[in-house]
């Protein structure tokens, strides 16, 4: 059966992401100098200002301000003309995470010798054998011409592009076979002296069509790009931007589940970024050994608890074990407490700037510690066929 399915991804100007960033930015610095920060930071950027806040409990000694200001240059936010730069003026409040939150994370509930979970909640992760990265297809083709319009934008090849932008893939599949790409939406900030005609062919020209796969667009294919006919003003000078807003652009463009928790800003401790992280991992494992063309798992929590209160794996039909055996190896092979994902994942160190932006899952330009697959794992699930 046909049918339509569509995914976004946005630029690392975004106002959202500019957030994103600057949570993550801080707590890469908070983890350089020591490992066992906690940290749940949130930020606000709107017009020539950036407000941090959140909980912070750490023995690092960093400048949360300066290390704002360099993540909004470093995106390319450094004329007063956009707006919003690197000049913003910055306000910092931060607090230390509460006593009552720390007691469950220092030790488990029922083993006081491994930390518990930061926060009660149900977390996903997923794969599958759209491409070689093990993402949905639309995800993957989304995030494609976003970092397209980054690179534009910093090469020089299109100097009139600015920070901020936005795509969007709708894919038609066949079953669960993607065929074909029905529409393509860009969105591209830009300088004002730029004619809408002259932006609209360079962005078909010189994004889309070199980089999404010529054997999916076709004479029906729609494009739609600058829609509205103008996007000058954007980032955080034209809307307000927020830590962890754009969850679903973060994971799987809306093609597998989400529990509903963010990612930015939070510490190895918090499950919600590090059993999401785990369980991408074992799904992909289960893919690239050819036991199931998608996989899905999810994990539930309670805080202080160290244990998953529950596992949930399925392969939608797709798999060539019965998914309880397939439950059990994951449980034998992977350990779903905090203490255990931290550490086979090595999380205690500055690797989350880069993942606040065009997504965590599926990078082909970043290598994370929860992208790779053991070999060995590997064989061993073939083992089970």
């Amino acid at each position: 059966m046909k049918h339509l399915f569509t995914s976004e991804s946005i630029t690392n100007g975004h106002p959202d992401k500019v957030c994103d960033q600057i949570s993550d930015g801080i707590l890469d610095a908070l983890l350089a100098q020591d490992p066992y920060s906690r940290s749940a930071c949130e930020v606000i950027a709107e017009p020539g200002a950036v407000h941090i806040m959140g909980e912070i409990t750490t023995k690092a000694d960093i400048d949360p301000v300066a290390i704002a200001r360099d993540v909004i240059k470093s995106i390319g936010y450094t004329k007063p003309e956009y707006g919003f730069d690197d000049t913003a003026k910055i306000t910092c409040s931060i607090h230390e995470q509460s006593g009552d939150i720390a007691m469950g994370v220092n030790s488990s509930y029922a083993d006081p010798t491994t930390l518990g979970a930061g926060d009660q909640g149900m977390m996903f992760g997923y794969a599958s054998s759209d491409g070689d990265e093990c993402m949905p297809l639309a995800a993957t083709l989304s995030r494609r011409l976003t970092m397209g319009l980054r690179d534009a934008r910093v090469s020089g090849e299109l100097p009139y592009l600015r920070p901020d932008g936005k795509s969007q893939i709708t894919i038609e599949y066949d079953g669960k076979t993607p065929r074909r790409i029905d529409a393509v939406v860009v969105s591209a900030q830009h300088d004002p002296d730029i004619a809408l005609e002259d932006l609209r062919n360079d962005i078909k020209e010189h994004i889309i069509k070199k980089l999404l796969p010529a054997d999916m667009l076709d004479a029906d294919t729609k494009y739609f790009i600058n829609p509205t006919g103008r996007f000058v003003l954007g980032g955080p000078a034209a809307d307000t931007g927020l830590t962890g807003r754009k969850i679903i652009a973060d994971t799987y463009g809306g093609y597998a589940h989400h529990g509903g928790g963010a990612f930015s800003g939070k510490d190895p401790t918090k499950v919600d970024r590090t059993a999401s992280l785990q369980l991408r991992q074992i799904a992909k494992t289960i893919v690239s050994a050819g036991i199931a063309s998608e996989c899905e798992l999810q994990a539930a929590y309670a805080i202080g608890v160290a244990d998953p209160v529950s596992l949930y794996v399925t392969t939608y039909g797709t798999g060539k074990i019965d998914e309880e055996k397939l439950t059990k190896w994951v449980l034998d092979n992977f350990d779903l407490r905090p203490s255990g994902m931290i550490e086979h994942l090595n999380l205690r160190r500055p690797i989350f700037r880069d993942s606040a932006s065009f997504g965590a899952f599926g990078r082909q330009d970043v290598l994370f510690p929860w992208e790779e697959v053991d070999s060995a794992l590997v064989e061993s699930l073939k083992k089970l066929i």
